[in-house]
């Protein structure tokens, strides 16, 4: 009776309480900077969003998280002030909560499938709190590295250092493995620190991660290319298991007339030279304003995360103007819809139900051809199909274009050297589904480079998932040695 009577007091209040996030920095301020856009809760108005909660018997939050997250609890122990438990809640399923809750895109999984949402009170601000918890943490000093008493004697190589690779490094090392991380760039942290904008995820957020991982005991083996440094099978000798989580970079391409033209470059180009900058290196191209957007009429092709990443970047970097040509309509988009607002609120035109026909210009692009589009009927995957309406083709003025139309598998086979791992028709790895191993004995794969392009939440979740599998492997290898 007590316990029920107080959780009424604490939590619940979602029909007193209206839904709140941190305020956004104001358009001007943060369009001159590439500062996070959202403050920081306090703790009271943190508090205060989490008693929102309903505590539902069924929690859709939780359902649609990739990680399970228990978010009703640690909702209900923020709102109780029971701070650093809501932050061991949390931080048990998800290896990177201060990066979900700042980029998730919460209004399609957590928040979008809360309860009170769907009854017309506005969602809880999850993603809000949970970032708040998670940065209340490591200013008390709560995150800790983690102590291995008796290491194994078994090593894991892992290739790639994105969200997957850390996630499964950071469960392995918990069971005491030796873990050494591959990586062909000179920081840790993939996409995380070279696709996605400080204005989204600022980068010290990773850094402190994969610092509290190298503390941990955890290796990291930068500018090293498999298949150039080492080959996959010189890896496999080298250690018990090896995980391959190198993520997708490929960019599509468009072959269209003009495709060949100066200045039309792949979104990672656009954006890796745009963080590097941001993390203090010389970048030629930007330096020599090719890659930098200012003073320039730049065209974005795409509608997903990271053609909003690009043209909120280009804002930034003060360009004359910013379009992005999407060919179907606002509802059908597939990126973040909040992100669709912020690049909105900051001056980028939408040009909807648009498509590229051809780029014209002699050396350097000058403008692109646009053919309108009407939407058909539903195609396999029950969107409805663009159709090209005739003779409905204009000019656009573009001094930049980038594409941003989705990333594909590099050749791994043939990059590391190893004919036996076998790939799906998209050129993704193939794998075992319940065990997470390749074609190669001993050899696993996760994240994006078995799924294609997917979100961050996803990507940890593999890594946790295959870390599973490859104590499995390990342990059964060594029973059988013993045997």
């Amino acid at each position: 009776m007590y316990e029920s009577s107080t959780m009424s007091e604490k939590m619940l209040k979602f029909v007193d309480l209206g839904q709140q996030t941190p305020p956004k920095r104001g358009v001007k301020e943060r369009k001159d900077d590439f500062n996070e856009i959202y403050k920081e809760f306090i703790s009271p108005k943190a508090k205060e969003q989490s008693s929102r909660c309903s505590q539902c018997g069924v929690p859709f939050c939780q359902v649609h998280c990739p990680l399970s997250n228990n978010i009703p609890d640690w909702l209900k122990l923020t709102a109780e002030g029971r701070l650093e438990e809501a932050y061991q809640l949390s931080q048990s399923t998800n290896n990177m909560p201060e990066v979900c809750g700042r980029i998730c895109p919460q209004d399609r999984l957590c928040e979008g499938n809360c309860v009170i949402e769907q009854s017309g009170h506005g969602t809880v601000t999850i993603g809000s709190v949970e970032k708040f918890i998670t940065e209340n943490a490591w200013e008390q000093g709560w995150v800790k590295p983690i102590q291995v008493k008796e290491e194994r004697s078994e090593s894991i190589g892992i290739i790639g250092a994105g969200p997957a690779g850390l996630a499964c490094a950071e469960e392995l090392r918990k069971q005491n493995f030796q873990v050494t991380i591959y990586d062909r760039y000179d920081r840790s942290g993939g996409l995380l620190i070279y696709g996605i904008p400080n204005f989204k995820l600022e980068k010290y957020v990773v850094q402190r991660r994969t610092q509290l991982l190298e503390k941990s005991g955890i290796k990291f083996v930068h500018n090293f290319e498999v298949g150039k440094d080492a080959s996959l099978k010189d890896l496999r000798d080298r250690h018990d298991a090896i995980l391959i989580s190198t993520g997708v970079y490929k960019a599509r391409e468009i072959n269209l007339p003009g495709s060949d033209l100066a200045n039309i470059f792949p979104a990672m180009e656009f954006l890796t030279a745009s963080n590097k900058k941001g993390l203090g290196d010389k970048v030629e191209l930007f330096d020599n304003g090719t890659l930098n957007a200012k003073g320039k009429n730049v065209v974005v092709i795409g509608g997903g995360d990271t053609a909003m990443d690009c043209v909120r970047t280009a804002i930034r970097q003060e360009a004359k103007s910013v379009k992005c040509l999407y060919r179907r309509d606002k509802e059908n988009m597939p990126g973040s819809a909040r992100e669709v607002q912020n690049a909105e609120e900051e001056g980028i035109e939408f040009v909807w139900l648009s498509s590229p026909a051809k780029f014209n210009g002699n050396n350097k692009v000058e403008s692109v051809e646009v053919n309108k589009i009407m939407l058909g009927e539903p195609d396999d995957s029950g969107r409805r199909r663009p159709e090209i309406i005739k003779d409905s083709n204009y000019i656009i003025n573009a001094d930049l274009v980038i594409k941003s139309l989705g990333f594909d598998p590099e050749d791994l086979p043939n990059l590391f050297n190893e004919e036996r791992l076998k790939v799906t028709k998209w050129g993704t790895v193939k794998i075992d589904y319940e065990t997470m191993e390749t074609s190669v004995p001993g050899v696993f794969a996760a994240g994006d480079i078995v799924r294609g392009a997917s979100l961050v939440v996803w990507a940890i979740k593999d890594g946790r998932d295959v870390s599973d599998q490859i104590i499995k492997y390990v342990n059964s290898k060594r029973k059988k040695k013993v045997a």
